[in-house]
């Protein structure tokens, strides 16, 4: 026996199956009417027939449209009254919806951020919903459109399409999680299965100044974007407690995105509590800008971890960067790598930035086996196969090409440099001799050498640039300038490596070393953005203070999403 069921008519209405199979066999039979009427009379019999199984044929489509379920819930239909509005933007195709479904198709509560293709435009204003999200191809967030992630949502990259956010100059994204919350930007690989370069990564471009000119800036990795503008207090939206890990696709052999790109981004824009974890190339990387930051990570990526170019002269306090010993780039790796520009001219404005209370852990120490050579850095288990170059590990600090950058009550150990100075371009040894770079309260520990002249010169002696010589009988400039007096650094000799215990290591990491000297902010007394209750050394004061409790990661290869 058949138990009773209900089907939904027009406008929701229920009908029962009775009065169904009565409407379609009515149906049925007044259509065959209509097309048996000049039949003559000895085709009756058949047009019987016919109209019996034609019955039958609509009850059982009617039937076969019914809810399998015994309950009486009607079914909801999709809803249709959401509109996409397309066009197109620079020759890509655009909308003012950036869901769709895994084909590619429109759908309001998907979840496939971005339609597919390689480059395509979002020119709305939209909120998403908690959840989890395969973020695919390059996706721009346009001039006068926000995207907003809330608290707790995971976006995975494709790696097919190298996605990417590209926040353009005038959007904004808006990704604010929480300490129990994070948002996390991640591979789409299954645990123990993620590499650095699975994807993309998250570039923001804005309106502030950079020593290139308006829009003028073209962004790095690949992307269409320039940025650039005269608005020191832009806002491109908020970035905070934020996780993104194995960025950096390489879409040209040794051209890849960073974890966090930003480009020319302004005042106005929250940055703060910021991990990048494993990128394929530098973790975090300005191109210009005054945006300020704290809190930030920099976790066993492949290149450099604070990189600051082109007339970036916001303010960063409590960094952290620690080294996985076995990956370092074919260009030299580096804690700090910092350019005015790629030629070392005195454009304006100058690389300016302020750092303070920085931690720089070196792939010496977590590894007491570590070698600094190309057999040793091979990658390790975590090398991608996808034609990145690995190099050797250089400089805890290395400043070039007339970088006016500074540094304060900060530490470096575990480097086979300290710090480099280098005149090649530009006059970045002047600039310090004269007062415009300044490092000070910075303690140097574990480094084989405290400083040295030149790119790829491991040998503290002074470098002539002219004979590109190094002469054995004299310490080189940089380290020399590190020891004077009036900057009151501190070289540690004592000091051995430390085996790996999650952020307790590498907390007692930073205040043995940092425990060397005390802080200050005597030359930042104008500078009201700097916590300056905060003065010790390092990026932690003790063991309790940990401020990456509940949103970072150090585990994040093995992490279920």
């Amino acid at each position: 026996m058949i138990s009773p069921r209900r089907c939904v008519g027009a406008k929701g209405h229920y009908i029962s199956k009775k009065t169904m199979k009565s409407q379609q066999v009515g149906w049925a039979q007044a259509r065959l009417h209509n097309t048996t009427t000049n039949y003559n009379k000895t085709m009756m019999k058949t047009s019987k027939m016919i109209v019996g199984c034609l019955g039958i044929l609509a009850l059982s489509a009617t039937l076969t449209a019914c809810s399998d379920d015994d309950n009486d819930s009607p079914v909801t239909p999709p809803d249709s009254s959401v509109s996409y509005v397309w066009g197109t933007d620079g020759g890509f195709k655009s909308c003012d919806h950036v869901l769709f479904d895994a084909e590619g198709k429109e759908a309001p509560e998907g979840k496939v951020i971005g339609n597919g293709d390689q480059n395509f435009v979002f020119k709305g204003q939209q909120t998403l919903a908690k959840g989890t999200y395969l973020l695919r191809g390059w996706v721009y967030v346009a001039s006068g459109s926000t995207l907003t992630i809330p608290a707790g949502t995971i976006v995975k990259g494709d790696k097919e399409t190298k996605a990417a956010i590209i926040v353009e100059p005038g959007g904004k994204l808006i990704a604010k999680g929480t300490a129990t919350e994070p948002i996390v930007f991640t591979s789409e690989q299954a645990p123990g299965s993620r590499r650095p370069g699975d994807w993309g990564g998250v570039i923001v471009c804005g309106k502030a100044p950079n020593n290139n000119g308006v829009l003028a800036q073209q962004i790095e990795g690949g992307p269409r974007t320039k940025h650039g503008g005269t608005d020191a207090n832009d806002n491109s939206g908020v970035l905070q407690y934020v996780r993104i890990e194995f960025a950096g696709y390489p879409f040209k052999k040794d051209q890849e995105i960073n974890g966090l790109t930003l480009g020319s981004v302004g005042a106005g824009t929250t940055v703060d509590h910021v991990q990048v974890s494993y990128s394929n190339d530098d973790s975090f990387e300005w191109f210009g800008g005054t945006v300020n930051c704290k809190y930030l990570i920099a976790y066993r990526g492949w290149d450099d971890d604070f990189d600051t170019d082109n007339g970036y002269s916001g303010n960063v306090q409590f960094g952290l960067s620690v080294r996985d010993s076995r990956i370092a780039d074919a260009s030299q790796s580096n804690g700090f790598e910092s350019d005015n520009n790629a030629e070392g001219s005195t454009a304006e404005p100058f690389t300016s930035a302020t750092f303070s209370n920085m931690t720089f852990l070196g792939p010496k120490v977590f590894d007491a086996n570590f070698q600094n050579t190309t057999d040793y850095l091979d990658g390790g288990k975590m090398n991608p196969g996808n034609g990145s170059s690995t190099g050797r590990f250089q400089a805890g600090m290395h400043l070039r090409r007339n970088t006016r950058l500074n540094c304060y009550n900060s530490v470096v150990a575990g480097w086979p440099i300290g710090l480099i100075l280098d005149s090649e371009k530009g006059n970045t040894q002047k600039a310090a001799t004269d007062g415009l770079l300044q490092l000070h309260r910075i303690v140097f520990a574990g480094t084989d050498l405290t400083g040295s002249d030149f790119n790829k010169v491991y040998k503290d002696e002074l470098y002539d640039y002219k004979t590109k010589t190094t002469d054995p009988s004299k310490k080189s400039f940089s380290s020399t300038f590190f020891l004077l007096p009036a900057n009151g650094n501190k070289v540690v000799d004592q000091w051995v490596a430390r085996s790996w215990q999650g952020i307790q290591s590498i907390i007692a990491a930073s205040t043995s070393v940092g425990g060397a000297l005390q802080g200050s902010f005597a030359e930042l007394q104008s500078n009201n953005w700097f916590d300056k209750s905060a003065t010790f050394v390092g990026a932690f004061r003790d063991a309790s203070d940990d401020w990456t409790a509940g949103w970072a990661n150090f585990d994040p290869e093995n992490t279920i999403y």
